[in-house]
């Protein structure tokens, strides 16, 4: 083929030396037999070949300079003939990477079986993949009214910079959250690869609403607030805030799991009352003792790692925590990272994906993509976002979120059809850190998917949220989470009788107390969610460890329970307070094809569900548990007749190998074998050396004991 048909077939705006190089490939031979290799670098042009020899003398050729060009160049490979076996390889050269714009990847861009497509970090390269500018042209503060308004602590620490002057257009915008747990941060500030802190009052924890005095009364049996968001507060602070623009505030208004972020309409100082605005408002409505804080104030700026943007300018004042220069102030720029839409056989491998407004990664719909050994961090919304089938998140860093992790969703319900979509081998800490609520490290939807050997630690509320089919949860680590809320759960789900099938097995939790040490739950079967199994996992200082909140046919079998107070609870909520969920439950059951296949062959048991009193818990079995330290179960009345127990060891030392160093394993000498209990592989438990994990080895510490506090107020 002449390099003349090449460049009329497809009508390539390539460079002379591009088509060179490719043809000298086509003449080759290389691409029918052997791997294709290209390649990338900060110091590359697009304009080149993408090869991996260093520019020749006259610097006619070498690497691509964008990601987004070698994509590029593999298209024109396709066209030309098929794609060799073993595929292409993209390798990045070390470096930072500032994405011009978000890597798009569809159908035409897959790989085959045996053909992949990967795009990864050379060898022992570190490679960054960023959404965000760096910021330049720092100076100090020198605006005598600025001065005036910053805090005393501040003046002389404040730098400032003028974005707009940098060609930084969009400078987001300070919205509400349009419902509770829904926000999105916009334009952020990272210092030393770590989020910096919107100028925020107070600085640490919050304050607390000292009455409400909205007009609407509110009461969810016996707890008592008021509709809308009119509240009193304690002290002058707000004073200082005169004449700002867009005051916010993040507040936990009426339950402790559902906070909102909203704007401030007026302050009356003299009769220290806060309004906001009228729209969106707090879903539950407001009450006193809730506890606030307020954020987006220049005045408030009076500490180290404290931001501020003045939209109307478009001026950034920071108080740099080190020397400027030695940080690399960056704002995050692009909405994503990468987009990946109906791709099949493609893998991002060894790289850092960072600084981006929303979710870094969004794979959506195709098969057998994943994402490999990647540090994911410092986004502004999740780190992947992936459906399809058989696809998975693999060996990755994920931290510095503002949403969750990882979002897995795919499978058909109704012919109960698995995805096989997966995340294994990962750590993922410090998420839910703009949206804490409902922002978990892992949530997983649909059916049959799988979670397998990960670390998730240091979070505000659940490590895990799932609904839908036939999931499996195995071998991973929790401790360190839920630290802003006590009615949450390591691993929540809830409210469908009809989400059955899910296995929770070989896990260990530990190291979990709630808000202020309050209490919270482990395994949280909420709201007559049923069919759960929960196997063979070790529960150690974990409160209401497994929690059955009215469901039927759920196993609690062959667990470890040390210090958990208690390691079970059962209740009967929907012959109670939750009386109104009866006909709920119904219409949610006769949303699926129960009585058809495969549904009837898979859950013989929702064949019978609507007989009788169905609000009664049914089919509940407890067997072979140990319970050692803390308390056994908290079981309402109304729901034993539902529990089945049989042979668990509560009032007997179990024989630990070690407790006092937390190995749980059993000696031989345990009263428990003769029970029936079976060995849990505790040593298989958690992250795994491999060459697909990011990092090796993996340090993490737990949180210490929260001192205990006073006990909440009724219905938190």
């Amino acid at each position: 083929m002449t390099l003349v048909r090449i460049a009329s077939r497809f009508q390539s705006v390539l460079s002379i030396a591009v088509l060179m190089g490719l043809a000298m490939t086509v003449a080759s031979g290389a691409f029918g037999a052997e791997p294709v290799a290209l390649y990338v670098a900060t110091d590359g042009k697009d304009a080149w070949s993408g090869s991996l020899a260093a520019p020749n003398a006259a610097g006619s050729d070498g690497p691509f300079a964008t990601i987004e060009r070698a994509r590029d160049a593999i298209r024109q490979i396709k066209q030309a003939r098929p794609l060799p076996q073993g595929g292409v390889t993209v390798e990045l050269a070390a470096g930072v990477y500032e994405l011009a714009r978000s890597l798009e990847l569809v159908q035409q861009d897959s790989g085959t079986e045996h053909t992949p497509i990967v795009y990864r970090a050379r060898k022992g390269a570190e490679v960054r993949l960023v959404g965000g500018r760096v910021v330049t042209g720092w100076q100090p503060v020198t605006d005598a009214a600025v001065l005036a308004r910053l805090d005393e602590a501040a003046r002389g620490h404040v730098l400032q910079a003028d974005l707009k002057a940098q060609g930084v257009a969009d400078l987001g915008e300070m919205k509400p959250g349009p419902r509770w747990g829904q926000s999105e941060p916009g334009l952020e500030l990272f210092f030393q690869d770590r989020p910096m802190t919107l100028a925020r009052w107070p600085n640490e924890g919050f304050v607390k609403i000292v009455d409400v005095l909205g007009p609407t009364p509110v009461d969810v049996r016996g707890t008592k607030g008021c509709r809308e968001g009119i509240f009193t507060y304690d002290g002058d602070r707000p004073k200082r805030w005169s004449g700002a623009q867009d005051v916010m505030l993040q507040g936990y208004w009426f339950w402790d799991w559902a906070d909102q972020r909203l704007k401030v309409a007026s302050i009356d100082t003299e009769n220290r009352v806060i309004t906001l605005q009228a729209q969106p408002q707090h879903a539950f409505g407001f009450r006193k003792g809730h506890w606030y804080y307020a954020y987006n104030l220049l005045t408030e700026l009076d500490r180290p790692g404290e931001w501020y943007l003045d939209r109307q300018t478009g001026i950034l004042y920071f108080w740099p925590p080190a020397p400027i220069e030695n940080g690399k102030p960056m704002i995050s720029v692009l909405p994503k990272l990468v987009t990946m839409k109906d791709v099949a056989y493609v893998t991002l491998r060894g790289m850092t994906l960072e600084t981006c407004r929303g979710t870094a990664v969004t794979i959506a719909g195709g098969s057998q993509t994943r994402v490999v050994g990647c540090v994911i961090r410092n986004t502004g919304g999740w780190a992947v976002s992936l459906s399809g089938r058989e696809s998975g998140v693999v060996g990755c860093d994920l931290y510095n979120l503002a949403d969750g992790g990882v979002s897995l969703s795919g499978g058909d319900r109704r012919t109960l059809t698995p995805a096989g979509l997966y995340m294994d081998n990962c750590h993922l800490f410090q998420f839910g850190r703009w949206n804490p609520i409902c922002k978990p490290g892992v949530n997983v939807d649909g059916v049959g998917n799988r979670v397998t050997h990960n670390l998730f630690h240091d979070a505000p509320h659940m490590a895990v949220m799932w609904g839908g089919n036939d999931h499996l949860f195995e071998f991973n680590e929790f401790h360190s989470v839920v630290q802003g809320a006590n009615d949450a759960g390591i691993m929540y789900a809830g409210y469908n009788p009809a989400m059955r099938g899910h296995t929770i097995r070989y896990n260990y939790f530990h190291h979990v107390y709630g808000f202020e040490g309050r209490g919270c739950n482990g395994v949280y079967l909420d709201d007559m969610f049923c069919s759960a199994t929960i196997f063979g996992n070790v529960f150690y200082q974990v409160p209401r460890a497994a929690f059955i909140g009215g469901g039927h046919d759920n196993v609690v079998e062959n667990n470890i329970f040390v210090d958990c107070k208690p390691a079970l609870h059962v209740d009967a909520r929907m012959m109670g307070w939750a009386s109104a969920s009866v006909p709920i439950m119904k219409e949610r059951l006769e949303a699926v094809p129960y009585q058809d296949e495969p549904w009837r062959s898979r859950y013989p048991q929702l064949l019978t569900y609507l007989e009788g009193n169905y609000a009664e818990p049914r089919n509940n079995l407890v067997a072979r548990n140990l319970c050692w330290g803390g308390t056994w179960d908290e079981v309402e009345a109304k729901a034993k007749p539902g529990v089945k127990f049989v042979d668990n060891l509560t009032d007997q030392d179990p024989h630990f190998v070690d407790a006092e160093r937390l190995n749980f394993q059993l000696r031989e000498d345990s009263p428990a074998w003769k029970l029936g209990f079976q060995r849990i592989p505790i040593e298989r438990i958690g992250l795994y050396a491999s060459d697909d994990r990011a990092s090796w080895p993996v340090r993490h510490q737990v949180r210490p004991k929260p001192a205990p506090s006073a006990q909440p107020a009724k219905g938190n």
